[in-house]
């Protein structure tokens, strides 16, 4: 152990949140097969069969293999490579926007085709490209957006992919990088008149597109969800999806009524998506109160274990890594979560590790690779990267130092 280094902050593999993290991802291929679960089915009553006969729950398992090994390698590149190349990384994120931007102009969905029925979505990788590419402005600046030409560069900087993401449609995509975007600069101590100005602007800017798409009638599907959130009368179409998985969560009671039940919200296909966006309706019917309280329980652990990695991190473009993808993870649960109990607008956020989606699930289990990179490579990124002059909100997180 070096000079000024504690047990906290030695450098290693965190076998905590590597458990935790795979735990719940093998959980989601359950989930997945009991949300695609059909009567048509002729497997027996086996587990294993049961997912086997899944055409989701199959692929949801490839996500799973190809993750395993998407986590190794983000381990195994050398650190100083992904602070170093951060910018191309953004700038490789973007291309993939601009591309399936393109198909979509030319009469072909935004997703970009891969191979063997196979889709790529970009802007789930370009959210873990922007956390890296913050993180690099962060390291080199004590005193975020703080002059107006340091406010227009970070600012073009985020907002070209935001814009980018945007013209696809993915609204939610862009509010989850806007709220991981807030919450680093936000520790990396940004003044709170900064943050004042930028809210104002932001909710400005927001106003003026609502505003926008009521008057030019655009949209108006999105729109109508989030108007039935406030009153689902509004529209009871808006809002079906929402009241059918309130329901199934509620029919599942205290424990839950089983899986792959014949008769059950899930095999009669009563909630939309219940297998991508709306998995934890789902988990809800199938598993009950207690099945929905300890998901929850996993994901406050992997929260709160990357908040205390972050904490004991030395080196600030790593500390801000990992502060990035701990704000991602924590919006999509409290997102999805409250979207499928009613208590948020339906924003189409999948739950990490859970819903069906091999790009969602790749991006999450890179995020949590970067994670377990910067924590193997505290010794060096100690030596490299330090910076002692930090902010209040900074200094908060060197408490172990």
């Amino acid at each position: 152990m070096r000079v000024g280094e504690s047990r906290h902050s030695r450098a290693h593999t965190d076998w905590v949140l590597i458990l935790l993290v795979f735990g719940l991802a093998a959980f989601g291929i359950l989930a997945v097969s009991v949300a695609t679960f059909s009567t048509s089915s002729e497997a027996e009553d086996t587990l294993l069969n049961y997912i086997v006969s899944s055409y989701y729950g199959q692929r949801q398992g490839i996500f799973f293999f190809i993750s395993m090994v998407a986590v190794g390698v983000m381990m195994a590149v050398p650190y100083e490579l992904i602070r170093r190349y951060s910018m191309l990384i953004y700038i490789g994120a973007c291309g993939l926007l601009g591309v399936a931007l393109a198909g979509e102009a030319a009469g072909v969905k935004a997703w970009i085709d891969i191979i063997w029925g196979y889709t790529l979505q970009p802007s789930e990788f370009v959210k873990l490209a922007c956390i890296v590419v913050t993180a690099k402005y962060l390291e080199n600046t004590n005193n975020p957006m703080g002059t107006p030409k340091e406010f227009i560069r970070i600012a073009a900087l985020v907002g070209f992919p935001w814009l980018l993401t945007l013209a696809q449609g993915e609204m939610g995509s862009v509010i989850v990088m806007v709220f991981v975007f807030a919450v680093m600069m936000f520790f990396g101590g940004i003044r709170y008149q900064i943050i004042f100005g930028v809210v104002v602007v932001a909710a400005t800017g927001i106003g003026l597109l609502i505003g926008y798409t009521i008057s030019s009638g655009s949209d108006s599907y999105r729109l109508m969800r989030i108007l039935s959130f406030f009153n689902p009368a509004v529209d009871e179409n808006a809002s079906y999806q929402v009241t059918q998985s309130k329901i199934a969560i509620g029919s599942g009671g205290w424990d839950g009524i089983g899986t792959f039940v014949q008769g059950s919200f899930s095999q009669l296909d009563y909630v939309p998506e219940d297998w991508t966006d709306f998995i934890f309706s789902t988990i809800g019917e199938a598993f009950g109160f207690v099945g929905c309280a300890l998901v929850v329980l996993a994901y406050l652990a992997i929260i709160l274990r990357m908040l205390y990695l972050a904490m004991y991190t030395h080196n600030r473009f790593g500390q801000q890594c990992i502060i990035g993808v701990m704000a991602m993870m924590l919006f999509h649960v409290l997102e999805n979560v409250g979207m499928t109990t009613g208590l948020m607008p339906v924003t189409g956020i999948p739950l990490p590790f859970l819903s069906y989606g091999g790009s969602n699930l790749l991006t999450n289990m890179l995020g949590i690779g970067l994670v377990l990179n910067v924590v193997r490579n505290r010794s060096i990124t100690h030596i490299s990267g330090y910076n002692p002059q930090i902010s209040a909100r900074g200094r908060y997180f060197r408490k172990g130092e």
